[in-house]
Parts: structure tokens; sequence; C-alpha cells
């Protein structure tokens, strides 16, 4: 296995924009100047938002901008088994469960509790149920077809490992958004009960991420500041699966005039409009700084 493997792993939803050609060039630079390896994965578990027409388009930008990968791709698409495997293991040993509450009822359940953990990293906690559903309430809901989500239990984690839940860490070669680097303690409990997957699509972002990083000998994850709370949850899912755990570096994220993160429908700014209007690869690294 190469010493030094990373990947970059974009969602064909739209199209590259300037952000992630400053992400992409950072991920394939540091494994290049490892002397390592970048994986490509297409991460398009969204099958209503994900189009064939932007994974093209996303081939396309990154063999403009200089970055070659090994084949196959993985797709995410096509592993959906996988996934559910991962889910029914982690279902199997008590951790999951479904919730059968819609966003609205989980915030009249906020309302209603005065000591609500309330807004988190990543949105408002959801701490679980107060009490389990009954297994007749459950089959019911079922029986009736009612949509569901599977929720990670982090009372279910804590008790699972014990003592360990609270020695859980991760190595930050980057900066987290408070100065964090170093060896950083995992606290997953920040973020709640987070989905792992729904009744019409059985995985979520997390558990796709942390299982193919797994599969595929990803020692490095180098990835946007916006997703360093994840790694928090990420690092507990990977020690309820007996993962290995990459080192992390989060970097920090392009921002407009405005201060704000650039987005898909920034049209103007994605990469095929800009090589449209002349941009060069060496003229877009200076752009972004690299």
């Amino acid at each position: 296995m190469t010493a030094f493997r990373t990947r970059f792993a974009p969602s064909p939803t739209g199209f590259l924009h300037l952000g992630h050609a400053f992400s992409a060039l950072t991920v394939f630079d540091a494994a290049r100047e490892a002397g390592g390896m970048c994986l490509l994965r297409i991460e398009d578990i969204d099958t209503t938002r994900c189009k064939p027409q932007y994974e093209a388009a996303v081939l396309e930008d990154l063999r403009w901008l200089g970055c070659d990968w090994p084949e196959p791709v993985r797709r995410q698409s096509e592993h959906f088994a996988e996934y559910h495997a991962a889910l029914a293991q982690l279902h199997s040993k008590g951790l999951v469960y479904r919730c059968f509450k819609t966003r609205r009822e989980i915030a009249e359940d906020i309302a209603r509790a005065p000591h609500h953990p309330g807004e988190g990293p990543e949105g408002v906690i959801y701490p679980g149920p107060s009490q389990p559903m009954s297994a007749d309430e459950e089959a019911e809901r079922l029986e009736t077809g009612d949509a569901f989500s599977w929720r990670l239990s982090i009372t279910a984690c804590r008790d699972h490992l014990g003592a360990d839940f609270d020695r859980l860490t991760f190595t930050e070669t980057g900066e987290g958004p408070d100065g964090e680097t170093g060896e950083v303690r995992a606290r997953p409990e920040t973020l709640g009960d987070v989905i792992l997957g729904r009744k019409d699509v059985g995985t979520s972002y997390h558990l796709a991420c942390t299982h193919d990083d797994a599969l595929q000998d990803v020692t490095h994850v180098i990835r946007g500041l916006d997703l360093y709370f994840a790694t928090h949850l990420h690092r507990l899912l990977q020690e309820l699966m007996g993962w290995p755990v990459p080192v992390y570096r989060h970097h920090p994220l392009m921002l407009d005039e405005h201060g704000k993160r650039f987005a898909k429908r920034d049209q103007s700014l994605t990469l095929r409009a800009l090589r449209e209007a002349g941009e060069t690869p060496d003229s877009l690294r200076k752009r972004v700084g690299l």
C-alpha cells in the first residue's frame, strides 16, 4: 500500500467552481509532494441531484487542471449494498434506530424542552427520543409505509464503548476553527444522533465516506474546514466498525468578496466559465493562491 494515499471526492450536483479548484489542487498537490497517490471518488449517493453530465464535467475540469488519478474511479451509487451491510452491522449491535420524526416534529420537541442541547456545530442537535419506540408501534409505522431515517444513538455508542468513548482522538495536521491541531479529542456527542441512512436511501455521506476511506486504504484525508466537525463523528464510526483512522488536514475555504463560500449556483465562477473567459491552469493557480 502507498504510504501516502489520499482522495478527492466531489459530488456531481453541479459544475465545479473556484472553491472546488482550490480544494482539488490542494489535495492532488499534497499527494505529489509526498510521493503518494490521490484517488478520485464520485460521491453520488444523492441520485436525484447528481447527474451524469455533471460527472463528465468534473472529469473534464480536473484533467484541465492537470490532475490525474488511477482507474477505476469509485462511484458510490454503484455500491449501496456495501453501505447497507455496514448499517446492518451497526443495527445488529443496537447502535442505530429508526426515527420517524419529521424536522417539524423535532423542532416542536425542542420548543417544549427547556433543557434541550440546542444548536451544535452542524445545526440542531437531536439527542434522541426520551423513550424508545415500542416494537409494536414501530411495526405499525412500517406497515403503513411511513418515512423514517436511521439515526446513530450516541447514548448506545457511549454504553458500547465505555471509557473508550471519551478517549477517541484524531490527528489534525491543519487547523480547526478554533486553532485545533495535533492530537484532537473527538467529540461526536456535539452533533447528536445523526442520520446514517433513510428509508429511500440506505446510507448517508457520513457512513459512505468513512466506509470508502477504509475500503480504499486512505491514509490522509484532506478536505475543507466545513467538514471539520464531521470528522468527530467519522472517528466514532471508525471505532465502532474497526476501520483504520487516517490523518486529517482541514484547509481554509475560499470566500467571495462578500465573505461567503462559493456555491455551485455561482455560474460565472465555474471552471468551465472561467476557462471560456481565457483562464489557464497556471493563472487559476495564482488566483486561488497556490
